[in-house]
């Protein structure tokens, strides 16, 4: 898979210097915690669920979450699982069908590989002459979405783990909510027996959202008892989540749609502390991803747009027609939030609605500036160090202290690619939504 890979060739051509580059869930973890972008959460409960994640993947999500835990009532959590587990089977079963076939026209000498992104390269599985032959044996999630499931209780993963079968292949891991150092270690070491009993490495992304966090008396000792239990367990931790629907409900509180989290004080503190701790850049760190922006349509404003003209007025195409779009699904909220989340070093989001997704990977792709900067810096402290100005002339680079920055420019570089010098970002969120 990879980001904009549902955009056809001749777009993509058009707007990006250095293009997104291919991945799959066999992955480093370095890589797949910096494309999980935006991860499109989805009650368990969904009669269409399988196809449901078709239809996003062709529209260019590249991670999901189907959930057990508050988005659905308690009654219905037998319900879903049963569910979950059927049509993940069903997936599967689709899934291994359709490969086969393609792999069998192409032993058969078919015209099938003639087609743009045809052979079994359609289906993500890479010839066995090249590195990504591995992946041969996970094909059949190759052009899906990077898949989790988030739990309620540590039990749930082994046991969905054996009723999945085959279909385990699917799985990129579990989210596990409500995370403290109290009940962490049950959640992990039930991950692990999964993984060993299947045989599929499977990744955690725990979610940070209790209540002993949002509590100033008890943050410091979670975040310290947390950080110590992610780190035993490091290569299974893909990332780190925020809650901040379950925090702001410690205190009954909710941001409007003209707000960003960083609005409201407490959860701003919070955000902050998780970063301090758990988002350091000298190796003990994890990646740490952006809250869920919970709006969509609808919805009376209270306050002006905050979108400027200016940089939709030469995007194409139709590019105010995509501005009033952006303001009408309150996408100008969620724009300003995912700024604020990267430069409060989180990465990616928390999505609840298909609408918020080209956004968030719109605002994901490197511009021109940030790469010409990072290699200037890498390239400079190759060379022992030292303060250069910027190819922008706008800007002071100082190769030591801007290392670790570029060098996560340049990972996610990599996954979301480089746009072209004049492509603004509006013109990607236009070919976007438009494309």
């Amino acid at each position: 898979m990879r980001h904009f890979g549902h955009l056809a060739d001749d777009v993509r051509g058009r707007l990006f210097l250095e293009q997104p580059r291919a991945f799959s869930p066999d992955s480093e973890a370095d890589v797949l915690a910096t494309a999980l972008g935006a991860t499109l959460y989805s009650p368990a409960t969904r009669p269409t669920l399988g196809a449901d994640i078709r239809k996003q993947a062709a529209r260019g999500v590249v991670s999901m979450v189907l959930c057990l835990e508050d988005s659905i009532a308690d009654h219905e959590v037998t319900a879903a699982e049963a569910n979950l587990v059927a049509q993940l089977g069903e997936l599967s079963r689709e899934q291994s069908h359709e490969l086969a076939g393609e792999l069998s026209r192409e032993r058969s000498g078919g015209q099938s590989g003639e087609r743009s992104g045809g052979g079994a390269e359609a289906f993500g599985v890479a010839p066995r002459d090249t590195p990504e032959a591995a992946h041969i044996s996970t094909g059949c999630t190759q052009d899906l979405p990077l898949l989790f499931i988030r739990v309620r209780t540590a039990s749930q993963i082994t046991d969905l783990a054996g009723r999945l079968g085959p279909a385990i292949g699917l799985l990129t891991g579990f989210v596990l909510p409500k995370f403290t150092d109290e009940n962490g270690g049950a959640y992990l070491e039930a991950l692990a027996a999964a993984e060993a009993a299947t045989g599929r490495r499977l990744f955690a992304m725990p979610v940070l959202e209790s209540p002993e966090l949002a509590h100033l008396e008890t943050r410091r000792e979670q975040l310290f008892g947390i950080a110590r239990l992610l780190d035993k367990y490091r290569g299974r931790v893909l990332a780190v989540r925020l809650g901040v629907t379950d925090l702001c409900s410690a205190y009954g509180l909710r941001r409007s749609p003209d707000l960003t989290a960083y609005d409201v004080a407490l959860v701003a503190a919070v955000i902050g502390d998780v970063v301090n701790v758990l988002g350091r850049a000298d190796g003990t760190g994890f990646t740490v991803t952006g809250p869920v922006w919970e709006y969509f349509p609808v919805q009376e404003r209270m306050f002006k747009p905050q979108l400027r003209r200016t940089p939709f007025a030469e995007a194409e195409p139709s590019g105010e027609a995509v501005r009033q779009r952006i303001i009408e699904h309150d996408l100008d909220g969620l724009i300003r939030e995912f700024e604020l989340d990267r430069a409060n070093g989180l990465l990616g989001k928390t999505c609840i609605h298909p609408s918020h997704v080209p956004a968030v990977h719109a605002l994901s792709v490197v511009t021109h500036e940030e790469y010409s900067d990072a290699r200037d810096i890498l390239d400079r402290e190759r060379h022992g160090g030292g303060v250069l100005r910027s190819a922008y002339t706008n800007k002071m680079n100082e190769a030591k202290p801007h290392r670790a920055w570029a060098e996560r420019v340049l990972l996610r570089a990599e996954v979301f690619g480089v746009a072209r010098e004049d492509v603004s970002f509006a013109e990607l969120l236009s070919a976007c939504l438009c494309g």
